[in-house]
């Protein structure tokens, strides 16, 4: 599995609406190869972050308007818009992760984990907050609030370990896998969606 998914980071290998995230995380580990990118955090972030203009402004990738009339709801990271009855808008700046290609990273995860709930990076967004990545996802319906202890069944079934409240690691992935509260993970018809998910990969994936 680790190959697989290493493979999938990478691009070498797809994974359900992996294309779009694919080539914006192509086009950061290139220019980065390049010299354009160095240093650590926030600078490293803010250079992404031109490197993803420069991406949009090539590609037409941009997305000029947001229907804010059908805003939903808004936590510390994303903004969320009803498309309409089958798929919502996700905005989102990144703010859980130093660098914009961890977050990248983070969506492909999830469409490999959960691809009934996949991610379809479909542009960029920019206001005067800043700069958010746009991203498209089935609207999942509940019906009966999540036991977390479900939760932590399915995830220790697939080898993800629980140390921390609602945070997890798998050891032998080198996945971290953060914030499944009842809100970020629906039930429906007794399954499991998981419509937020916070991956993140340790020094261990690599390796």
């Amino acid at each position: 599995m680790k190959d697989e998914l290493q493979n999938i980071i990478s691009g070498k290998s797809q994974v359900r609406h992996g294309d779009a995230i694919q080539e914006v995380s192509r086009y950061l580990r290139e220019s980065k190869g390049s010299g354009q990118t160095s240093g650590t955090g926030k600078q490293i972030k803010s250079e992404e972050t031109a490197l993803i203009r420069q991406y949009c402004d090539h590609n037409k990738f941009w997305i000029d308007t947001i229907d804010i009339t059908s805003f939903v709801s808004a936590g510390a990271e994303q903004k969320v818009y009803l498309r309409n009855k089958y798929k919502v808008i996700k905005l989102n700046d990144a703010i859980y992760y130093e660098k914009w290609l961890d977050y990248l990273n983070n969506l492909l995860l999830n469409n490999y984990f959960f691809p009934d709930t996949a991610y379809k990076l479909t542009g960029f967004y920019e206001s005067e907050e800043g700069l958010y990545a746009v991203v498209e996802q089935d609207f999942i319906e509940s019906d009966k609030l999540t036991d977390l202890e479900h939760v932590k069944l399915f995830l220790n079934t697939n080898g993800f370990i629980n140390h921390r409240n609602n945070d997890y690691n798998h050891p032998e992935l080198g996945i971290i896998l953060e914030d499944l509260h009842d809100e970020n993970v629906l039930t429906f018809q007794g399954n499991l969606f998981f419509i937020d998910t916070v991956f993140y990969l340790t020094e261990q994936f690599n390796q």
